[in-house]
């Protein structure tokens, strides 16, 4: 199935059971992780590999493969966490039926 589809069908799932619990005090949100280094043993690998650094090789491939991110750099497990760990926390509470891109702004080109 196309991610996009599988991304679409889960933010109205999460939406609809968002309004489901209206009035409840129970929250429902998705959190939308862009791309993130969560095993970095290949690319330790795929580097030694290409005989180059793990920095370099993360460079290029993130060059050529996302080259609209706004950060530049993979994110990292912890950072996706973060957000996880916002939404479920009191400070949250006025967040509800959202899509929480976690991606580094990720900049869609449109032509």
């Amino acid at each position: 199935m196309n991610s996009g589809v599988s991304k679409a069908a889960m933010l109205a799932l999460s939406r609809g059971f968002a309004e489901l619990t209206k009035g409840t005090g129970v929250t429902v949100n998705s959190v939308l992780p862009g791309p993130t280094l969560v095993d970095e043993a290949k690319l330790v690998a795929r580097a030694k590999e290409r005989g180059v650094s793990l920095e370099e090789y993360k460079k290029e491939t993130f060059r050529v493969r996302r080259s609209t991110s706004l950060l530049q750099r993979y994110l990292t497990a912890d950072e996706v966490a973060n957000m996880i760990c916002y939404v479920c926390s009191p400070a949250a509470v006025g967040t509800n039926g959202a899509p929480l891109r976690v991606e580094g702004g990720i900049v869609r080109a449109y032509t």
